[in-house]
């Protein structure tokens, strides 16, 4: 049987980039970027304004003028115009506005005094002067120079990087593609969410967890689902494995009378790869792929295992397919054991933890959530995720790190 690090390397040797493909700006969100976006003009492009205020000549002020006539008004979007008398004039000026030309400094409101002048004008008054020339001003090119690159290949796009994106007016980039998923789950126990189920029934949840996690990665996602049922499985298996690049299989992976997918998935043409990982819960795991096809992971069919499986080993081959140039990985989470675990089988322990950062100290705490058993869902409501606890040992205790997988 393997163990969970030859286990997850075997699936890592499987997770292939996938290709890119152009998409408008508005289906880029959460994708990873394959090209280089530059700047297209210089940032900010113009001697940008920071207050609401005047804008003025330094050189004035220098020279001992306090009092300015407000030749206009100028608002954020207008061009602007030349300041015509540097020496006793300025312009009122909002944020986000281009500076005039003549102009090299802006006075907010808070440092000024504004009244009617005997000439019927407004005059500004400064009553505290700005300590140099270019006060509350962006220059234009401070933040970076027309070419400078921006976003690099690998990049995923955020909020913050869409707006990049949006900036220098890439309207159509180069992202990777999207994921196909099947989520399949088997069982003549299942019945539709809609259904009332008979005593002895209980209703899909499984694909509909799975499938909201897939979605979360970025992945386009279809849902199915199978009898324990050997021709409807030869039936319905090989498109699945020929038109997706992932199947995920809920159930019907152990050694019962009615699992019958290992079986089923070989006949479709899929080979496998391991079957059982040393590990509690989700020991009888099924990995493997039909090659030219898609890669499956047949996931033991209890809540808790199908969940904590999917995370340990489906999720990170979602990331490295859709995110294959990644400029920075996700950073993986460490916590300490909030209590003494004991946990005597020779397998690694996937214990569910809550979360929970010390207010004076900082120190993340992992605190073990015990489910009755691994069909027990609602112990994954507390959760935050799972540690993962090496099969060498059988006792760890309070204060020890250890490495968990966020859900």
């Amino acid at each position: 049987m393997l163990t969970v690090e030859e286990a997850a390397h075997r699936v890592a040797a499987t997770a292939q980039p996938l290709a890119p493909e152009p998409v408008s700006l508005n289906e880029a969100a959460g994708r990873t970027l394959h090209e280089t976006l530059r700047a297209d003009r210089p940032f900010p492009p113009f001697n940008r304004v920071t207050m609401d205020g005047i804008a003025l000549a330094f050189a004035a002020l220098a020279a001992g003028q306090t009092t300015f006539v407000i030749e206009r008004t100028q608002l954020a979007g207008q061009p602007p115009q030349p300041l015509r008398s540097p020496s006793t004039a300025a312009v009122e000026i909002m944020t986000g506005a281009a500076l005039p030309p003549g102009a090299d400094t802006v006075v907010r409101y808070e440092d000024l005094h504004i009244s009617p002048g005997p000439d019927g004008q407004r005059h500004a008054t400064v009553l505290v002067p700005p300590p140099a020339a270019g006060h509350n001003v962006h220059p234009v090119g401070s933040d970076c120079a027309v070419g400078t690159p921006l976003l690099l290949p690998g990049t995923c796009l955020g909020a913050p990087e869409m707006a990049v994106v949006a900036t220098v007016g890439a309207h159509t980039v180069q992202v990777t593609r999207r994921a196909r998923v099947a989520v399949v789950s088997t069982g003549d126990e299942l019945v539709p969410v809609e259904n009332t189920p008979l005593p002895h029934q209980i209703r899909r949840s499984n694909a509909l967890m799975l499938a909201v996690a897939v979605r979360a990665t970025g992945a386009a996602v279809s849902t199915f689902h199978f009898p324990d049922d050997p021709a409807a499985l030869r039936i319905g298996l090989p498109a699945l494995l020929t038109d997706y690049d992932l199947l995920l299989l809920s159930g019907g992976v152990s050694k019962g009378k009615a699992d019958f997918l290992p079986t089923a998935l070989r006949e479709a043409g899929a080979e496998e790869i391991f079957h059982e990982v040393s590990q509690r819960p989700g020991k009888p795991l099924w990995f493997g792929r039909k090659p030219g096809g898609a890669v499956v992971f047949g996931l033991p069919g209890n809540p808790v295992s199908t969940f904590l499986t999917y995370h340990r080993y489906a999720a990170p081959w979602l990331r490295t397919v859709q995110a294959p140039l990644a400029v920075t990985p996700p950073p993986p989470t460490f916590a300490a054991l909030a209590e003494d675990v004991r946990f005597k089988p020779a397998l690694t322990y996937f214990l569910l933890v809550r979360l929970e950062s010390g207010e004076t100290d900082g120190i993340l705490r992992a605190h073990p959530v015990f489910p009755n058993s691994s069909g027990d869902m609602t112990s994954l409501l507390p959760a935050h995720g799972f540690m993962e606890l090496p099969l060498e040992r059988d006792f760890f205790r309070e204060g020890e790190v250890w490495k968990v997988w966020r859900f």
